[in-house]
């Protein structure tokens, strides 16, 4: 596909969100099963419900652009997944494993942050108002995400990792 325009960089950038979410739906199961702590296992598993929405969000803005959201595979998202597997092959502390986890999932979070404010700016340009009314609520669902693992970080799971594990 040529870019010729804002508006087909709009559709690309909505392509790669749309791969980058679908990506996060299928790892998101691993990255909870993963995690020792409750609360890190059910902040992963409330995220996966969101993630769900944001599809469904994505799929909306197409529908009302006439458009395919088929495009190529995100390469930023599965190179931060890979990322986060590597993680999981090594001999890792609960605890520890626990922070390390967090610290992928925010780097995929400021990932999305960053592809869902380019996409919501797109869209005002394009005046695509409803859509970038979507774009804002995944945005805003992204950021309170991101907040919410800093919170569990910093007040039990990197406390619990400081401790030197047997």
């Amino acid at each position: 596909m040529k870019i010729n325009s804002l508006h087909d960089l709009y559709l690309m950038e909505l392509r790669d969100l749309y791969s980058a979410e679908n990506q996060l739906i299928k790892a998101l199961p691993k990255m909870a099963k993963a995690a020792c702590s409750a609360q890190l296992r059910r902040a992963f598993e409330q995220h996966l419900r969101q993630t769900e929405g944001h599809v469904k969000r994505l799929e909306r803005i197409f529908k009302e652009l006439d458009e395919s959201p088929k495009g190529k595979k995100c390469a930023g998202m599965e190179g931060l997944i890979d990322e986060g597997k590597e993680l999981l092959k090594e001999d890792v502390a609960e605890d520890v494993l626990d922070a390390g986890l967090i610290g992928a999932a925010q780097r995929v979070e400021h990932y999305e942050i960053a592809g869902y404010g380019t996409a919501r700016a797109y869209a005002r340009m394009l005046g695509y108002e409803t859509a970038a009314r979507l774009l804002q609520q995944t945005l805003d669902e992204e950021s309170e995400t991101d907040e919410k693992l800093t919170q569990l970080a910093e007040s039990v799971i990197n406390v619990e990792a400081l401790q030197p594990q047997a």
